[in-house]
């Protein structure tokens, strides 16, 4: 399958784009214009967008799409809603248009319910809200909620849904893993799940 991948260039985007291939499908980064595109395999398709100003016909061509971008930790509100809430609206919906069979999206333990979360209440918000927009949609859908991202590989060794310790963590690499397998496992298919790694 031929998947679109935004956020190809972040932590985790890249871990998905080798699991992608590891899968052997054929990965198409989401980049924008002087993105450091150097972590990314030499030989991958590069389409050119930013997320906050999406060309129409970003999805053209592709048979799933994975949402793994994220507009950093160091940003304002405002960045937040563009590219976590807006950018994830706008790809939901191009994606829509252009027939893709699954959008997988990466949210985040709390998005699905943001109130009274603090200091992350307005990204949880925003994450909230760009997932029952995918919902809503008529996609097929996976969305991943992953518990405090790390660095690590991980072992596979993951537990879902209630019995996950909202204060664990979760490593990348379990989490890419993850996104990979959702684009075609039809057990996936209309589901949100908690997630850490163990």
């Amino acid at each position: 399958m031929r998947i679109l991948v935004a956020g190809a260039t972040g932590k985790t985007g890249r871990r998905v784009v080798r699991a992608l291939q590891d899968r052997n499908h054929t990965p198409i980064a989401l980049v924008r214009e002087g993105s450091d595109t150097s972590h990314l395999p030499s030989n991958i398709e590069l389409r050119h967008g930013d997320l906050t100003d999406l060309p129409q016909d970003v999805a053209e061509g592709t048979d799933a799409v994975i949402f793994a971008a994220g507009s950093g930790s160091s940003t304002g509100p405002e960045m937040t809603d563009k590219v976590d809430l807006h950018g994830a609206r706008a790809l939901v919906d191009l994606s829509k248009k252009s027939g893709v069979s699954r959008f997988v999206m990466l949210s985040s333990v709390g998005a699905g319910s943001p109130e009274g979360t603090g200091d992350m209440e307005h990204y949880l918000k925003a994450k909230h809200d760009a997932d029952e927009h995918l919902k809503a949609s008529g996609l097929d859908y996976a969305i991943l909620r992953p518990v405090a991202l790390t660095d690590d590989d991980g072992r596979r060794h993951i537990r879902f849904g209630d019995d996950v310790d909202t204060g664990g963590e979760a490593a990348r690499g379990d989490v890419a893993y993850l996104l990979a397998d959702a684009v075609t496992n039809p057990e996936w298919s209309g589901q949100t799940q908690l997630m850490q790694s163990l």
